[in-house]
């Protein structure tokens, strides 16, 4: 078995406390869509707060970011674009007044694989009928949200898919 691929996300929030999602889809079947935040794998030797940075510049434009602690950490198993991921994920938290975002540094996969990207508040991801990942990221907003950042990273329920 193969080690898992190391990933940072970006939970990136405005001044009104809305997240930013990105609205992505299977190459093959542009029906199959998501939503989910900024991020991605670790390249060389950088650290993943390094990658989160670099991970939201390159997929919302977004640079004037504060980087926060890593709220939550996950491992999850997805197919995507005809094989199987593996990852590692931590997600962080950032807060932004820079709330324009426009991708500059989309890979070609990403190109193929995304439709935008949108603010949310909690009341939106809440009623969202959408897939959204991690599965259970309106509640964790809304905890986020109401009793701020844990001390220590939440470990999430493996998800695989």
């Amino acid at each position: 078995m193969t080690e898992p691929r190391k990933v940072a996300r970006v939970v990136l929030l405005d001044p009104d406390d809305r997240i930013l999602l990105m609205h992505g889809y299977e190459p093959e079947d542009p029906a199959d869509t998501w939503w989910f935040t900024p991020g991605g794998g670790l390249e060389g030797d950088e650290t993943r707060a390094e990658a989160a940075l670099r991970e939201l510049a390159e997929e919302t434009g977004i640079t004037d970011v504060e980087l926060g602690p890593v709220l939550w950490q996950r491992t999850c198993s997805f197919p995507f674009d005809g094989r199987r991921w593996d990852q590692d994920e931590w997600y962080y938290l950032a807060r932004t007044a820079q709330t324009e975002a426009v991708p500059t540094g989309l890979t070609e996969l990403e190109q193929r694989s995304t439709a935008g990207l949108r603010w949310w508040t909690s009341a939106e991801l809440s009623a969202a009928r959408e897939t959204v990942y991690p599965t259970r990221l309106a509640e964790l907003l809304r905890t986020l949200l109401d009793e701020g950042p844990p001390h220590a990273p939440v470990v999430l329920a493996p998800e695989i898919v």
